[in-house]
């Protein structure tokens, strides 16, 4: 698959390279700014932390 993806990127290797780094960072971004917050109220809430006095 990713060497499907590499052959249909136009360009040399250096500019591939800066497609394939924008792309990861729209997903990340996606997932940090829609996907993450849709999906947060599904998961179970963490424990409250607590630090002990003694």
């Amino acid at each position: 698959m990713y060497a499907a993806l590499w052959r249909v990127l136009p360009g040399p290797w250096w500019v591939r390279v800066l497609i394939l780094l924008v792309l990861v960072a729209a997903i990340l971004a996606i997932c940090v700014f829609w996907v993450f917050p849709w999906a947060q109220p599904y998961v179970s809430p963490a424990p409250p932390a607590t630090v002990g006095n003694g």
